[in-house]
């Protein structure tokens, strides 16, 4: 299942990925990043389809996008 990465230091809670993100699967965190920002966060369960739209609206590049859970599950998807 697609899912993604947010660095969490280098987000500065612009809420771009949130604003855009078609299945809401981003939300702001509780906790405060080392520059005082409450930074995105990917929400436990939510049903990301790997569109990328969070990651290209990322100004910080903050955002990694993965469609594959496990390296095996790629690799079988080359064969």
């Amino acid at each position: 299942m697609p899912h993604i990465t947010i660095n969490a230091e280098g987000c500065k809670a612009c809420q771009l990925c949130m604003d855009f993100c078609p299945r809401q699967c981003i939300a702001l965190s509780e906790q405060l990043n080392s520059r005082g920002y409450h930074p995105a966060q990917f929400v436990h369960g939510a049903k990301c389809s790997g569109c990328r739209i969070c990651a290209t609206m990322c100004p910080d590049v903050c955002i990694e996008v993965f469609r594959s859970d496990a390296p095996e599950e790629i690799e079988a998807a080359h064969e």
